[in-house]
């Protein structure tokens, strides 16, 4: 049974800085029992790359898997994976998932994890259709775009209650608290040096300012360390004409910090890895520093947020009590 009540949105408490939220309507379950801690479970949903990457992946969420039934789902709110996971949760017993979205971007593939999930009845404009292959090296499956025009691809059944959020990981303290540890790790002299922090992006202008503002949160805390200048920058990587723009700007910044005598930091805003952008700063003196992964910080935030969840709909768990929580959207819906 499935009811739409509105819920205050509200800042995360637990944001570097004041960040942007999606605003929109909850969906919660409203006759859902609580679940007595042996029917929770969580699904933690992952972008998938190479064997590097889905390791340290696995190794962030392996000591939540130690407390409760836990399964990742990777690819890019794949349907095939989603199902696999929830299919693997309802044999152990689990009645009620946390959905925890590890993704940098609240935005990133919200719509189509909503629509596949059961929590929204509104299929998104169109469907990424990407999968993660099985195989020796791990890498993502076939991939493209399709428009939502005739029939669309059918939500999952799964016979469970979910539930989710909509804030990204860049939102978050632990988000913060890496980048200031990996600009340490590579700094010399902080007042002699600059600090690009990089991300992948948005097409639509509206969410790509929503991602620059929330890393511009964490270049503020950055000015605090005492480096010369922090600037947060897209490569908006999918979107080819936006992504040459973005690419002229960033070795533009780059070269003139540089010019002035200044060492250059760059941080990939990203889970894993350095991304594409050794090829995008060719030729061009900068020192390169790591991902969000791996750092414990991580594990910290994955737990946190099965909790948040758990507890935003009143579900007992055995991860902690429920303290009071300031969350923003969260949904939940039985199918």
């Amino acid at each position: 049974m499935r009811t739409s009540i509105l819920l205050g949105v509200l800042a995360l408490a637990a944001c570097a800085a004041p960040g942007p939220s999606p605003e929109a309507t909850v969906h919660p379950a409203r006759d859902v029992q609580a679940p007595a801690s042996s029917g929770f479970g969580v699904l933690v949903m992952a972008h998938g790359g190479g064997p590097e990457w889905d390791r340290s992946v696995a190794e962030a969420v392996a000591p939540l898997r130690g407390e409760v039934p836990t399964r990742l789902a990777y690819g890019m709110a794949s349907p095939r994976t989603l199902q696999a996971a929830l299919d693997s949760l309802r044999q152990d017993g689990v009645t009620h998932v946390a959905v925890v979205r590890m993704f940098l971007s609240g935005r990133s593939f919200l719509d189509q994890t909503e629509y596949f999930l059961g929590l929204s009845d509104q299929p998104p404009a169109s469907f990424l259709l990407m999968d993660h292959a099985e195989g020796a090296h791990g890498g993502a499956g076939a991939a493209g775009h399709a428009a939502h025009g005739g029939a669309s691809p059918a939500p999952i059944e799964h016979g469970l209650t979910l539930a989710t959020h909509a804030y990204g990981m860049l939102e978050s303290d632990e988000a913060a608290q890496i980048m200031r540890a990996r600009a340490a790790e590579i700094s010399r002299a902080p007042a002699a040096e600059s600090v690009l922090l990089l991300a992948h992006g948005m097409g639509d202008e509206g969410e790509n300012d929503e991602v620059l503002a929330v890393m511009s949160a964490i270049a503020g805390s950055l000015e605090h360390e005492g480096f010369t200048r922090v600037r947060a920058a897209t490569l908006r990587e999918d979107w080819d004409e936006k992504r040459a723009e973005a690419e002229g700007q960033i070795r533009t910044w780059v070269a003139a910090e540089a010019a002035e005598g200044r060492r250059v930091l760059v941080l990939p805003m990203r889970l894993s890895g350095f991304g594409p952008y050794a090829e995008v700063l060719e030729g061009l003196s900068y020192a390169p520093g790591d991902g969000l992964l791996p750092h414990p910080a991580i594990q910290g935030w994955i737990r946190q947020t099965a909790v948040r969840v758990a507890c935003t709909q009143g579900w007992r768990t055995a991860l902690a009590p429920c303290p009071h929580l300031a969350d923003d959207r969260t949904e939940s819906s039985p199918r």
